[in-house]
């Protein structure tokens, strides 16, 4: 069982980002910025040793991979965001790990296919970069660009294909085209083809024929979106609710009801491989977007660091057992803003990696 990752690159600047929320904007930016929304609810986290650190520094890069495999995570699946006409965003930590041989650590790409909206602050509904996907000279663009990296040694492959995560494949219109001319181009080009995987996010899946080789459970998104329609609709009229309460009185407070830890790691526990399609299982740390979206985020309640080992254990047994699948994904890294990480935090330490190797040690899985 090789763990992978999720691995989010927003902790630099970029010019765009110093044009769109201020100079200096990071994702540390609105961490930062975070406060306690309810009681024993654990805001801001603060990085072990205040460490917010630049991914333009190589020297992070080379900490990041020592701390990954002295805990046993395989390797990263960096977030990928690329738009029409070649446009990119955040692509430097991966541009320059690939030139950086000395950081051995294996990776993939998933490719974040959204368009780029005031999400980092809330605001869904302004977009202030379309994703586009044009036709067949836009597509061999991005995979020249995609090439350079699939080449290299340390991007993981199945078969000889380097798996490619594409995140929401029903975006694309003409997707099965673009996915068999990148197919081709690979072949051509010395590799077995590639080892396309589809994102499951929620009960929504893409119904098309397309030629994926397998999908990956995204959680917790994928186990939040099969809560039982009753309580979905609960948590929409108390949203609701608790939204006007805010606009009319002029206060501030949580307008989402806390998820249960406890509910969430049995949901996703109780998910079982699609039977057409070869599924790679998928984990969670913990969640808690309130540094993004304020009184409009979401936090679990009743986590704990062995909560989350005693889960991740289960869901390895599982991986291994009924997904017969060589990887497991887990989400993420370093996604603070989400609270989903395993980066050392000044209140849990290295706590978070350490239950990853016990995770694994449990599965008589060497480190």
């Amino acid at each position: 069982m090789k763990i992978i990752a999720f691995y989010l690159p927003q902790f630099h600047e970029i010019e765009e980002n110093n044009r769109w929320w201020g100079k200096g904007f990071t994702e540390w930016t609105n961490l930062k910025k975070a406060k306690p929304l309810a009681k024993n609810h654990y805001q801001p986290r603060i990085p072990l040793n205040e460490n917010y650190y630049d991914l333009t520094d190589d020297n992070v890069r080379i900490w990041q991979e020592k701390l990954a495999r002295e805990y046993g995570i395989y390797g990263f699946c960096y977030y990928h965001y690329w738009f029409r006409n070649g446009k990119k965003l955040l692509e430097k930590p991966m541009e320059m790990m690939l030139e950086n041989k000395n950081i051995k650590l294996p990776f993939c790409i998933s490719w974040a296919n959204e368009p780029w909206t005031r999400s980092w602050d809330g605001k869904y509904g302004e977009v202030l970069m379309e994703q586009e996907y044009g036709d067949e000279p836009e597509w061999i663009e991005h995979f020249d660009y995609l090439y350079k990296f699939f080449r290299d040694d340390r991007y993981i492959k199945v078969d000889g294909k380097p798996l490619f995560i594409i995140y929401k494949s029903s975006s694309i219109k003409k997707c099965q085209e673009m996915m068999e001319l990148w197919n081709r181009m690979a072949i051509d080009r010395g590799l077995n083809g590639i080892y396309f995987v589809n994102t499951l996010r929620s009960r929504k899946i893409d119904k098309r024929d397309l030629p994926f080789s397998a999908c990956v459970e995204f959680e917790p998104a994928y186990s939040t979106s099969n809560l039982p329609w009753y309580e979905l609709n609960i948590r929409r009229v108390y949203r609701y609710s608790k939204k006007l309460f805010c606009r009319i009185t002029g206060r501030e407070t949580i307008c989402n009801l806390p998820m249960d830890y406890d509910r969430m790691t049995e949901l996703s526990l109780q998910k079982r491989p699609l039977k057409d399609l070869k599924t790679i299982p998928g984990a969670f740390v913990n969640w808690d977007n309130t540094p993004r979206k304020g009184i409009m985020g979401t936090y679990y309640k009743n986590f704990s660091v062995k909560k989350f080992e005693d889960y991740l254990t289960k869901k390895i047994e599982k991986g291994i057992k009924e997904y017969k699948s060589e990887f497991l994904f887990i989400n993420a890294w370093n996604e603070w803003c989400e609270g989903a990480y395993l980066e050392p935090d000044g209140k849990n330490g290295y706590g978070y990696l350490e239950a990853v190797r016990n995770a694994l040690i449990n599965n008589g899985i060497r480190i």
